[in-house]
């Protein structure tokens, strides 16, 4: 038996990686196709993007443009809802659609044998879905009920009251995207027709494949499925630009909750979308050094100091354009007062800086854990489909890593002093009975009571 030592194996840091590149087509029909291979991945992802503005729906049909997402599947001209469900079924196909600011996302997931097939229906669900009257009737029904549940539950009633605090009445961005109950009440099977015809269409639009491809002629499949969709009513949607904020001085919002044992914090501004000027770079970083995780320095005092919360997190949400900086999430009830103190002091402060050890772990978190957290093809679809919804390139992943590798304080401190200017809008969920005087006693801006 050999006694010599086997020398230790030196670990060095791991070299840059980068966001995988796709194969860049265009159907004949005018779809933008993006082919990702990720090999292994056998359950194909495919994500359909339609460039459309929930600032086209008509005023008091606000919601429509979701409502029509969510029926696209329940039935088309060929299939009834039940016999198109029984062929997602076979084929192990899961489907899903939704409306952001500045798409309408129609997701599918299927395995690879089966993908053909998958992009006929999907062709059928975005060109010729039969919207039923019965099915419509539910679906509005289902959302009204869902904007009660969204009432009931703290963080959906205060996220609600952020986004009207913190952008003008006038803006789209200040209601809620699936609509009202005044506006989905007015919404009839007529208005989903007419939304559908217009704003539904191949024009702009773009389809990521991501999975295992390997011998798949991956244009020839989707042109013979969804290559055959065509709209000729189809309008362009109006391009999405960043919504004017509400503006003024701190101001707080306190939602009345009777009797709550638990209240609910949000501290918001308008924030940078992932094509601000200056680079995206930084805020990712900043999320996590301020409240991405439970060492970050909202946990540190309010978790793990005082025992106030069980996590509040904090974290930039870019939109198509424009966006918002939110730190939010629940504390006890006897500890509102203080939490909310400490909070608005954690967050004003951290304007005077960053430690390097901050920086660095703020910095090696968000690099190195990239290639987990693109290693599916989902995940990849993903952020292809984000990508096109935002207008970025395909490499933005890739810079901004690299980019990031080099930030130090200033520039940390440059971007979040741009967005944390000391002007927040403050939503607190809880009993408006024992809180208002001590919330007032902070002094932080004036104090609006609302019910629940």
């Amino acid at each position: 038996m050999s006694t010599l030592a086997t020398p230790r194996p030196e670990v060095a840091p791991p070299g840059p990686w980068a966001f995988p590149l796709p194969h860049e087509s265009v159907t004949d029909n005018g779809i933008r196709l993006l082919s990702y291979a990720v090999p292994g991945q056998y359950v194909i992802s495919l994500r359909l993007v339609v460039p459309l503005s929930i600032t086209d729906e008509p005023r008091d049909r606000e919601g429509v443009a979701s409502m029509t997402a969510r029926l696209l599947d329940e039935g088309t001209a060929t299939h009834s809802s039940e016999e198109f469900a029984e062929l997602m079924e076979r084929t192990g196909m899961v489907l899903g659609a939704s409306v952001t600011d500045g798409a309408l996302s129609v997701d599918v997931d299927v395995p690879q044998r089966f993908l053909p097939a998958a992009l006929d229906l999907l062709r059928q669900v975005v060109s010729e879905p039969a919207f039923p009257p019965a099915e419509v009737h539910r679906i509005l029904r289902s959302r009204l009920a869902e904007i009660e549940q969204e009432r009931a539950s703290a963080p959906h009633r205060a996220a609600r009251e952020v986004t009207a605090s913190l952008w003008a009445p006038t803006e789209r961005a200040s209601r809620p995207t699936a609509g009202t109950t005044e506006s989905v009440s007015a919404i009839t099977r007529d208005d989903v027709v007419d939304f559908h015809r217009t704003h539904v269409g191949p024009r702009g639009a773009t389809l990521v494949v991501a999975g295992d491809l390997d011998g798949i002629d991956v244009a020839g499949v989707v042109s013979s499925g969804l290559g055959r969709w065509t709209n000729p009513d189809h309008l362009p949607a109006t391009p999405p630009r960043a919504p004017s904020p509400a503006g003024g001085e701190t101001r707080v919002v306190l939602v009345d909750r009777p009797g709550s044992v638990q209240s609910e914090l949000s501290v918001a501004a308008p924030g940078p979308d992932r094509s601000v000027a200056s680079g995206w770079a930084p805020y990712p970083v900043l999320s996590f050094i301020i409240g991405g995780s439970p060492s970050a320095r909202v946990d540190a005092v309010l978790r793990e100091d005082k025992g106030y919360t069980y996590g509040i997190r904090a974290a930039f949400r870019p939109r198509a354009r424009g966006g918002s900086f939110v730190t939010a999430g629940s504390v006890r009830a006897d500890a509102t007062v203080d939490a909310l103190r400490l909070l608005v002091g954690i967050l004003d402060t951290a304007r005077d800086g960053f430690s390097d050890e901050e920086i660095r772990s703020g910095v090696d978190y968000v690099v190195q854990t990239a290639p987990g957290r693109y290693a599916t093809a989902d995940a990849v679809a993903d952020e292809a489909s984000a990508l096109a919804i935002e207008g970025l390139p395909l490499d933005f992943q890739t810079t901004t890593l690299a980019a990031m590798r080099d930030l130090d304080a200033d520039r940390l401190v440059t971007a979040y002093g741009a967005v944390a200017t000391g002007a927040w809008v403050i939503v607190v969920v809880g009993d408006a009975a024992t809180l208002r005087q001590g919330i007032e006693g902070l002094g932080l801006g004036p104090v609006t009571v609302v019910p629940n």
